[in-house]
């Protein structure tokens, strides 16, 4: 079967002021269909670089990436847009709320991207807020709720679409350890049963722990779970 996620080759080089420096570094990655993966490296390995390359975030690089069989390189600027819409879910470290929305409107976001009926999304949009219990703070706004809440209304709006990737940037690290383990039975249940494959960038031991897979990076390479 072919992979949900296939990177071959891959480098990617910031130049500013003169200084190129090569931060990914020839990577090859296999992720199936499912897998849930976890990328670990110090601060300034690439991981997050690796995360905006496989989201159509980034498509400056060098080497070929294809995520659903949709290889990035090839689509224009909004191909690419509608893409990640539908088929990609973000956990973004700094959570990207919208602070005149209210949580359930957050939550709600990819469908007005897509121009959707925002009414078709409510009953897909409470499963997600009973599921990471934030079910009583719908109608609050993000500037009333504390980092960890606006992390769980963050990881709510992810999966939304049902994407066949969801990427995720410290997914838990604001959480506290209760919280933390409920969104891992989430991410447990997403792979179960939407098929929803997941690359979450963590420096959390007990997240990598619940993964399929642990890939380390080390300067822009992986050193090791990458096959």
């Amino acid at each position: 079967m072919e992979p949900i996620v296939s990177v071959r080759a891959l480098r990617k080089v910031y130049t500013g002021d003169g200084v190129s420096k090569e931060v990914l570094r020839g990577l090859d990655l296999d992720v199936a269909q499912g897998e849930f993966v976890c990328v670990m490296g110090v601060s300034g390995c690439g991981k997050t670089t690796l995360l905006n390359i496989l989201g159509g975030l980034d498509t400056e690089f060098a080497g070929d990436v294809a995520v659903g069989g949709t290889a990035l390189k090839n689509l224009g600027d909004a191909p690419l847009s509608a893409f990640r819409s539908a088929k990609i879910g973000f956990i973004f470290q700094h959570f990207n709320l919208l602070d005149h929305l209210t949580v359930a409107e957050n939550v709600a976001l990819p469908y007005y991207f897509l121009r959707r009926p925002a009414g078709g999304a409510e009953a897909r949009v409470q499963e997600l807020l009973a599921r990471v219990q934030m079910t009583d703070k719908a109608h609050r706004q993000p500037p009333s709720l504390s980092g960890g809440e606006k992390q769980r209304v963050a990881i709510a709006r992810a999966p939304l679409l049902k994407p066949v990737l969801m990427l995720c940037d410290e997914p838990t690290g604001d959480l506290d350890y209760a919280t933390a383990d409920a969104i891992l039975e989430l991410f447990d249940a997403l792979r179960a049963e939407e098929k929803i494959t997941l690359v979450v960038v963590t420096h959390e031991e007990h997240l990598a722990r619940r993964a399929s897979r642990v890939v380390r990076m080390v300067d822009g390479r992986f050193t090791e779970g990458h096959a």
